[in-house]
């Protein structure tokens, strides 16, 4: 017995199939352009600071002196984090995973968040800086409470990137790094409709709060086809320890037709632009640190991917994705690698937020359908004669 399924477009991972509209984003992936709100990420990363990004991501605008100033203050001043979130970051194992610690504390902010049930405008921006604001608190906290260690209170006066590595370390951060951080944020900000924030969009058209939308993009970011990818590009150069073996071990890997980890991207087919500014960002930092060992392993590794031949004998032209030079950007910062994907949560809560508030404005649940394969007709039978 079969039965016509209703028309339907059918695309494997929803791919080219357009979800929403939006003004948030606009991404080429043949010419390599990332768009914020009509400005182009290159302008955007050497002219404004992450807090200005955010503030253009869900204001429609690049603030003005008063306008920054006054976010600012609020981000600094919903910082500090709830007593009952401190609470349950301790009673967590220490092997708990810095990404599902993020997650389960995120959830719990909205527990005592005064906006919890109203997704008005307004509403929706204070909530947005409060979890912009704390997002980095619960990462540093946990991260020194798993090392027996007290966590450091946020200094108000200081920048989400500049108080990350203040709270992570007790220790005030080289201006240098201050900037690459930032710069970093500013990258990992916003990217169209990823994973996460399709994840974000899906809960919060259900008309569920702003808290359980962004704790469902936490979920899908902590996913090694994600964010937690760059964690696995650390660990693959630290496995290999130098540029000869990385090179012979990622020759094999394309040989035996696994992925490596940092190349390739759904939407780009050219040089990922946030991947310019990383590739920069890590030889800054390893000259400054006077360690270019890992950014002088990425290298070499780039023409494999990029010119090897494929089974079809065409060069595989894969190029290295957001993932690739943030990995030993961070690690040459001193930064945990379990602690990379966190910090991408970190700058992707503004993106998440501004298309919670999109999404809210003007919603419609997202509802597709399926493409169902299974069989018809089948007839149930007495419990005692089945196999």
């Amino acid at each position: 017995m079969t039965q016509a399924a209703p028309h339907a477009t059918k695309s494997g991972g929803l791919q080219g199939v357009v979800a929403v509209p939006s003004d948030i984003c606009f991404i080429d992936g043949v010419a390599g352009r990332l768009v914020y709100r009509g400005y182009e990420i290159a302008d955007l990363v050497d002219n404004t600071s992450f807090e200005e990004t955010a503030y253009l991501l869900w204001y429609g605008k690049l603030p003005n002196v008063a306008e920054l100033k006054q976010l600012r203050q609020e981000l600094g001043a919903s910082a500090s984090l709830p007593p009952h979130v401190t609470a349950l970051l301790k009673s967590l194992p220490a092997k708990t995973q810095p990404m599902d610690a993020l997650r389960t504390a995120a959830s719990a902010l909205g527990a005592t968040d005064p906006d919890l049930s109203h997704d008005d405008p307004a509403a929706n921006h204070r909530k947005a800086i409060g979890l912009a604001a704390r997002l980095g608190t619960i990462v540093t906290a946990f991260h020194r409470l798993r090392n027996g260690q007290e966590p450091v209170a946020p200094n108000p006066a200081l920048s989400i990137a500049a108080n990350f590595l203040y709270m992570m370390s007790g220790k005030p951060a080289d201006e240098t790094i201050v900037r690459v951080l930032d710069g970093a944020l500013v990258l990992h900000a916003e990217h169209g409709m990823n994973a996460s924030t399709f994840a974000a969009r899906v809960t919060a058209a259900t008309l569920a709060d702003m808290h359980a939308a962004v704790t469902s993009a936490i979920a899908a970011l902590k996913g090694p086809l994600h964010g937690g990818a760059n964690e696995n590009v650390m660990q693959l150069l630290l496995k290999c320890g130098d540029a000869e073996s990385a090179v012979t071990t990622v020759k094999k890997m394309l040989a035996d037709g696994e992925k490596v980890p940092g190349f390739g991207h759904r939407v780009y087919r050219t040089f990922d632009p946030r991947a310019t500014f990383l590739r920069k960002m890590s030889r800054q930092l390893g000259q400054a640190a006077g360690n270019l060992k890992w950014y002088e392993m990425s290298e070499k590794l780039i023409p494999i991917l990029k010119d090897s031949p494929s089974s079809s004998g065409q060069p595989r032209n894969l190029n290295p994705n957001v993932d690739f030079f943030s990995a030993s950007a961070y690690y040459t910062m001193g930064i945990p690698i379990d602690l990379f994907t966190p910090i991408f949560g970190v700058a992707r809560v503004a993106g998440w937020c501004a298309h919670i508030m999109e999404q809210h404005a003007n919603n419609r649940i997202i509802r597709p359908t399926d493409d169902y394969n299974g069989p018809f007709g089948l007839k149930v039978g007495p419990i005692a004669e089945r196999k």
